[in-house]
């Protein structure tokens, strides 16, 4: 598998304080990574750089070999609506929005015709347990219920690299289980690479491999041991 995204040497603080000190990882296309860590370790800093969320002071990010953190805000923006997925620890779904509206977002953003968006959306609900809750809005909806349109939202539109921030972070062990079934099935399915944060040993068992980042750096897991 030839990398899809890597970070080299990245530095970022926030103020005094710095966030990543020289992190370094590379993701293979359609493999799914877990990055594990306590709270505060620089973890979901980590990701927000990888997406283009944030642009490091110093180091690399590489995207399909070109380089994330030199791209102008708008190029980023783009990059992020037309490569890239995301779901969050709380969904984050617009409450205004039915279910299907808020799955079709991604497409209506990216030009679809409506009709066209929400007959596309439409297709996920049953593909992931949640036909019949079309029209609800998210005041309606259970977490778990609400996680999975948040996935959903995040999966249609066909996304390269998937950024899943701590997705079960909200939702009881069972409810949390079922999301990563879910996510995992389905980023399978269609060859999606998964970047996921999560501080739940449980959770991180459901990737295909693991690091673990500790005071701002990366660090590679073993069976035995964290290698530095």
């Amino acid at each position: 598998m030839a990398p899809v995204i890597e970070a080299r040497e990245v530095r970022l603080s926030f103020g005094a304080t710095p966030a990543l000190r020289g992190a370094d990882v590379t993701i293979d296309a359609g493999e799914i990574l877990a990055v594990m860590g306590p709270s505060g370790s620089g973890k979901s800093t980590l990701l927000h750089c990888l997406a283009g969320i944030l642009v490091p002071d110093s180091g690399e990010i590489v995207f399909s070999g070109r380089r994330v953190d030199a791209m102008s805000e708008p190029e980023r923006s783009a990059l992020r609506r037309d490569r890239f997925g995301f779901v969050f620890q709380f969904g984050q779904l617009v409450p205004e929005l039915t279910a299907v509206e808020n799955v079709a977002l991604p497409l209506l953003l990216n030009g679809t015709r409506r009709t066209a968006a929400l007959a596309e959306a439409s297709t996920w609900f049953d593909r992931l347990e949640l036909d019949g809750l079309q029209r609800r809005r998210s005041g309606e909806l259970s977490g778990g219920q609400a996680q999975r349109v948040a996935l959903a939202r995040g999966l249609v539109a066909g996304p390269e690299v998937l950024f899943a921030d701590e997705p079960t972070g909200s939702l009881d062990s069972l409810g949390g289980e079922h999301v990563m079934e879910l996510l995992t099935t389905e980023a399978r399915r269609h060859g999606t690479t998964v970047v996921l944060v999560t501080h739940e040993p449980r959770i991180a068992a459901y990737a295909d491999r693991e690091v673990m980042v500790r005071d701002g750096a990366v660090h590679q897991l073993t069976a035995e041991r964290i290698v530095v």
